[in-house]
């Protein structure tokens, strides 16, 4: 279990940091662009980015699943990856070839940045990241990032300066991914050998990997058209506030889903040994450790959130707090929802039922979207969200409710939302006695809320994470 702690900790530092780096240029970047230059970068991005998902097509978890059942035989690593590899070449040089003619038929309002978005699309030619996260070498991707994300924020600090300058944070931004994804190639040799594979080890991906795109597609639908929808039917603007609330929640998703990264190809190779006694174990230890983390970070988003965007992004982004607020309650049910997706239906190669609850909330949001967006802009954007995320999380957990013990695991982790609302209380109050500098009561709130949550689950805290860490199976 010492390399599954080490990952864990890898990843964990690593989320942050990534994190931390745009907490760094935000404030800077929306007061040099703007909510209307963010709502183009994020707007363009958008349907960039669909054309990438469709260019890997579902590799990211099947090639991570399939790596990680047979990482131990090198011959059968190296011909699996040329094969998967082959496999993702054609789709992802259509899919340039896709969107640089969409850019240059359809796209006519931001044709310049739209091109410059190409970048990230051609990236999905060289991510090969599956393939490392299902060896398990995640300090080799952290660190490759790592450098390159702070690198891209040097250059942002550099060259951007007015709302004139968004193609330049395109390109850095774009670029460093492309950049990212090709760096890997080099480190390819030292775990695999040249293996020549036929029409047929390419073909025999297909079905599986469609069978995981549909809920990728699906997500993406309301992770993603919630941009396009409100650049469609509010405007750029709007796009941005949202944009903005979605990055400060996505601070503690991240976190929270980096533990999913790591575990997902332990668990897939748990699976091929037929440990599922084992997986359980790992399940429980994962949801209780999760929701210890969700709970907090959501009620604590929520009592500083207003203060804090105004502050961080500028006056122009007063809206975005609200925003921040109705978007906290996602980070609870996307963390429930993330242990059940990731550490036991897709190792587990339970397709059907995780493609059903994507489509399900798809469908959700997409209505919901089309309901409130024309009436409410952004804030309908978020309603649409949280119906969303609360539906996908309520349907994979009764889909599972006779494998796994949940009521366990809900009375387990029950205790942590009514200490979390305890410290909800006391950071409301402490930002009420405070008036006059909004730093230092941004500053204080979290410190008091850091301590009291810490105070209160000192039990917890000492038995599960602290004390004998080689018999909780998360270290």
């Amino acid at each position: 279990m010492k390399r599954l702690r080490t990952n864990i900790i890898y990843n964990v530092v690593y989320q942050i940091l990534i994190l931390i780096i745009p907490l760094i240029s935000m404030p800077y970047v929306s007061r040099k662009l703007g909510a209307e230059g963010i709502g183009i970068y994020s707007y363009t991005y958008s349907i960039a980015y669909y054309f990438m998902i469709i260019a890997m097509l579902g590799l990211n978890n099947y090639g991570n699943r399939t790596i990680a059942k047979i990482r131990d035989d090198k011959e059968k690593l190296s011909k699996e990856f040329f094969s998967i590899y082959t496999f993702q070449l054609i789709t992802a040089i259509t899919m340039v070839i896709c969107y640089f003619l969409y850019v240059y038929i359809f796209d006519n309002q931001y044709k310049t940045i739209a091109y410059i978005q190409i970048m990230y699309v051609i990236s999905s030619v060289f991510d090969i990241n599956w393939f490392f996260f299902g060896i398990e070498k995640f300090k080799l991707t952290i660190t490759r990032n790592t450098v390159i994300k702070i690198l891209s924020l040097i250059l942002i600090f550099i060259f951007v300066k007015t709302p004139n300058d968004i193609g330049i944070y395109t390109f850095i931004l774009a670029g460093s991914t492309l950049f990212s994804n090709i760096v890997m190639f080099t480190f390819l040799r030292k775990y695999i050998k040249y293996q020549k594979v036929s029409k047929k080890d390419i073909l025999k991906h297909v079905k599986p990997c469609v069978a995981l795109f549909l809920p990728v597609i699906a997500t993406s639908i309301y992770n993603i058209m919630d941009k396009i929808m409100l650049g469609i039917l509010s405007n750029v603007s709007e796009v941005g506030y949202y944009e903005n609330a979605e990055k400060i929640t996505k601070v503690p998703i991240s976190i929270i889903t980096a533990l999913g990264t790591v575990m997902l190809p332990r668990v897939s190779n748990m699976v091929s040994n037929n440990q599922d006694d084992k997986i359980k174990m790992l399940l429980e230890k994962s949801i209780q450790f999760i929701m210890f983390m969700a709970f907090p970070m959501a009620f604590g988003i929520i009592a500083i959130s207003r203060n804090f965007s105004v502050m961080f992004f500028g006056y122009e982004f007063q809206k975005t707090g609200i925003l921040i607020q109705l978007l906290s309650s996602t980070i609870i049910f996307l963390a429930w929802g993330n242990v059940i997706r990731t550490q036991y239906l897709i190792p587990k190669e339970r397709d059907k039922e995780y493609i059903i609850s994507a489509f399900l909330g798809a469908i959700v949001n997409f209505i919901l979207n089309c309901i409130f967006i024309p009436q409410y802009a952004s804030i309908g954007a978020c309603i649409g969200t949280i119906a969303t995320e609360f539906i996908v999380a309520l349907y994979q957990t009764f889909i599972v409710k006779k494998e796994l013990p949940l009521k366990k695991y809900i009375k387990k982790v029950i205790l942590f939302l009514l200490k979390s609302i305890i410290m909800f209380v006391v950071v409301v109050l402490v930002g009420k006695i405070i008036s006059n500098n909004v730093w230092l009561k941004i500053g204080l709130q979290v410190l008091a809320g850091a301590m009291i949550y810490v105070l209160i689950n000192t039990k917890y805290i000492y038995q599960e994470l602290l004390t004998n860490p080689s018999k909780n199976n998360l270290t």
